[in-house]
């Protein structure tokens, strides 16, 4: 995948767990999942 896509991915995986807890979402295990694929695509960009 483009660097440029995996930014992309990251902004968007960030900016929907920020809302996500904004809204008052209690679902841990969707957030979980969520802050894994930020996590890896961060270790795909070497960050």
């Amino acid at each position: 995948m483009a660097i440029n896509q995996l930014e992309e991915n990251l902004e968007a995986i960030t900016r929907t767990i920020e809302q996500l807890k904004r809204d008052g979402c209690k679902d841990e295990e969707v957030l979980n999942d969520l802050r894994q694929q930020r996590d890896k695509i961060l270790k795909d960009l070497n960050l």
